[in-house]
């Protein structure tokens, strides 16, 4: 996470990173850039304030161990770290409303289960909060576009902007979502043999 202070907003602004999440009452925004990732805004009507997660993929392997500075890149443990803070600072889980954003198809390429991370993002977050009976407000997800959002956990509002495929903004976003792509790719063909117990 960093924070700075934006002139253009005049507000300051806290840019998590993957696996990462900030809950705040105050008046700032919580910003990030999305490829296939999904970040999902909760707030509190009620107590007024709310908080953001970005998350890689919808669930950790259960049988491996997750560190726990990797446990917010996925998205299962995401959103009960965003939602546990959210009760731990006075929430009602009744109380507590999203918006969903990214799951987007950034990566070119022919691989089709590559393509599918961001619906199987997608597909995950709204099930999941349909399941915990979190109305989803505002679904924006999905297309070919990264996204960059600022989040104001004050007032709920979120500010979008839609990324072209060019630029070194787009390549770092790429570069992101293929090289954690591999790295899973890798793990899965030194999984080994399954072992019954």
């Amino acid at each position: 996470m960093n924070r700075h202070f934006d002139p253009h907003f005049q507000k300051d602004i806290i840019t998590i990173h993957p696996g990462e999440f900030l809950t705040s009452k105050d008046d700032l925004f919580i910003a990030t850039v999305l490829g296939s990732c999904i970040s999902i805004a909760l707030y509190d009507s009620v107590n007024k304030f709310g908080g953001l997660n970005h998350f890689m993929l919808p669930k950790s392997n259960k049988h491996s161990p997750v560190s726990s500075e990797d446990e917010g890149r996925f998205g299962d443990f995401a959103m009960e770290l965003l939602i546990n803070d959210m009760l731990k600072n006075g929430s009602r889980h009744e109380d507590l409303r999203a918006k969903v954003f990214g799951g987007s198809s950034v990566l070119e390429t022919t691989n089709e289960q590559m393509n599918m991370t961001g619906i199987n993002n997608i597909n995950f977050a709204l099930s999941y909060l349909e399941e915990e009976k979190i109305p989803v407000l505002v679904n924006d997800t999905g297309g070919i576009f990264p996204r960059k959002i600022y989040f104001n956990p004050l007032t709920s509002k979120v500010y979008l902007k839609r990324i072209q495929k060019t630029g070194d903004a787009i390549e770092a976003i790429t570069k992101r979502d293929e090289n954690y792509q591999s790295s899973l790719q890798e793990s899965r063909k030194s999984a080994g043999n399954i072992t019954w117990f």
